[in-house]
């Protein structure tokens, strides 16, 4: 997966700083969840709550960069263009974007107090293989909406 996100990075990379940022953050999303993912299976029991929550935040920042940032820009440029094949794109892989949103809030829960996270320390493991599906589902969708309106809507090639 990091190296998809290496590749969607290098494809779309000058498109916009918003975009060039949230893709910087979905590859430092990426290291964290894979250092969190070899530290569980190393040994499970020292994972802390406070390395749980940094990785629940890093999480959470993404979707909502993506959320509130990136797709509301991303509807304003077809909307700029007056591109409704592309609004319609949009609606529907905007749509197929909540389920995994709704996975990263349900993870968010299980692990949002002490107690709670002791008790699902256990099932960390299986949560982030989770997540690792629902991300890669998710950004692939993501890198769907960006190059549906990059493809669209940039100038053409050799022009600055």
């Amino acid at each position: 997966m990091l190296e998809d996100c290496k590749t969607a990075r290098e494809r779309w990379g000058g498109v916009h700083r918003l975009i060039d940022r949230w893709l910087e953050q979905r590859e430092g999303l990426l290291v964290v969840l894979n250092e969190l993912e070899q530290s569980c299976d190393a040994d499970l029991e020292t994972i802390t709550k406070e390395r749980i929550d940094t990785f629940s935040e890093t999480l959470m920042d993404y979707i909502s960069a993506g959320h509130f940032e990136v797709y509301p820009q991303l509807r304003e440029e077809a909307r700029a263009f007056d591109d409704t094949a592309a609004l319609n794109i949009a609606d529907r892989l905007l749509e197929r974007l909540e389920m995994s949103t709704e996975l990263v809030l349900s993870f968010d829960e299980d692990y949002s107090t002490p107690v709670r996270c002791q008790r699902f320390l256990p099932r960390l493991p299986a949560w982030l293989e989770r997540l690792k599906k629902g991300l890669s589902e998710r950004f692939g969708l993501e890198d769907q909406l960006i190059a549906r309106l990059h493809d669209e809507h940039a100038p053409a090639e050799g022009i600055s």
